[in-house]
């Protein structure tokens, strides 16, 4: 069976170097909801070397900050499950409290229908942001 990961097409790729990209997840709910994925298929945190560990979350909190001056969302949740894409990702998601599971996880019932976001430009100034 092929990672959905280790060969990502039709992505909207906001970073990418030889050891990890970063994408904008479509999901009009959440606008802003970015992954953090590592390219070499392994599994958990510690299976990276220190330097290589330090690197991958060094990028989980670029893409934080730069969500932040983006968005100015009331909360960045970070999460790295894992469960369904056995395949090392970080969930780098903007929240705000009226979002329709807030202050719950995304992943849990909703708890009102959540406000609608637009930000014009939204994966261009996420990748000045990145890099800046």
């Amino acid at each position: 069976m092929q990672c959905e990961l280790c060969a990502p097409s039709g992505l909207d790729i906001l970073y990418q170097d030889e050891k990890l990209y970063i994408i904008l997840v479509d999901d009009p709910h959440y606008p802003g909801f970015c992954r953090v994925i590592w390219k070499e298929h392994i599994k958990e945190m510690s299976d990276l070397d220190v330097a290589d560990s330090r690197y991958l979350l060094d990028w989980v909190l670029r893409c934080e900050r730069a969500l932040r001056v983006v968005m100015q969302p009331d909360k960045i949740n970070l999460a790295s499950l894992g469960n369904v894409v056995p395949h090392l990702h970080w969930h780098v998601i903007p929240r705000f409290s009226d979002d329709a599971h807030f202050p719950a996880p995304i992943w849990a019932t909703s708890q009102r229908a959540g406000k609608s976001r637009i930000v014009p430009d939204l994966a261009a100034q996420l990748r000045l942001a990145l890099t800046s």
